[in-house]
């Protein structure tokens, strides 16, 4: 097999295999959030300031949580869908003290009342 071909057959598998999305806590308090199909590697390329433009700018402290799909295409809408929620949804996601819809969960939970926190203001950075 030439090297071309396993290049893209490499690829191809990584399309088709397990996916992770992550949430990294960083410094300022605030979350960065991405895909991976090794979420170790990934989280361990950001501390060293080799990851993501946000987390050279933004170290990371701690890696928060990660929720595994089927594929690239499942993964990237949660990816999606987790950056429009606010930080106190993330921080409830994180905790596991509240599951959304797209995750599997009842998502019902009302933020500001039920977390003794008021939600983000609209535009805020998260």
């Amino acid at each position: 097999m030439r090297a071309s071909s396993t290049v893209f057959l490499h690829r191809r598998l990584l399309r088709m295999g397990t996916w992770f999305v992550y949430l990294i806590e960083c410094r300022g308090a605030s979350f960065y959030t991405g895909i991976a199909t090794d979420v170790d590697r990934r989280y361990a390329m950001h501390v060293a300031g080799k990851g993501a433009r946000y987390t050279r700018a933004h170290p990371p402290q701690q890696l928060l949580a990660r929720f595994e799909f089927p594929d690239r295409s499942a993964a990237s809408r949660a990816e999606y869908a987790i950056k429009q929620l606010g930080a106190a949804q993330k921080r409830a996601l994180c905790a596991g003290t509240w599951l959304p819809e797209f995750l599997g969960g009842p998502g019902s939970l009302t933020f500001g009342t039920a977390l003794g926190t008021s939600p983000a203001p609209a535009g805020s950075r998260t």
